[in-house]
């Protein structure tokens, strides 16, 4: 994969992950939520469909060749969500706090920020 889809897969990223754990500020509070939680909210297939695209973000990461052990921690991020969103209402709270997508984002930057040295020496690795 080229610089450009580098920075394209990565824009992408972090669009999606921004809009579904911090798209929505809650006024007066200073907290953002995402549509992860709001999804959430629909029993059943709400959880199913914040995991898809949980995964689908995942799918896009795997143009980056991730190493076993950042593959784990992504993966358990996602599956803690997923599993303890599964209970009513609490989960939805949880969703909207632990944001797996944000801290996917987060292990994949810094990855790329200390294994990619095409990325160090570039503009791509700014952060938008």
């Amino acid at each position: 994969m080229n610089k450009l889809e580098k920075l394209a897969t990565l824009k992408r990223i972090r669009t999606l992950s921004r809009l579904m754990d911090n798209s929505i500020r809650i006024p007066g509070l200073g907290f953002r939520v995402g549509l992860d939680p709001i999804i959430g909210l629909i029993p059943g297939a709400g959880d199913i469909a914040s995991t898809a695209f949980s995964a689908y973000i995942l799918f896009l990461a795997a143009r980056f060749k991730l190493p076993s052990e950042l593959w784990q921690k992504m993966i358990f991020n996602i599956a803690l969500e997923a599993v303890v969103g599964t209970v009513p209402l609490l989960g939805d709270l949880f969703d909207a706090a632990y944001k797996s997508n944000i801290r996917n984002l987060a292990l994949l930057e810094a990855h790329l920020e200390k294994s990619d040295a095409d990325w160090r020496l570039s503009s791509f690795g700014q952060k938008a």
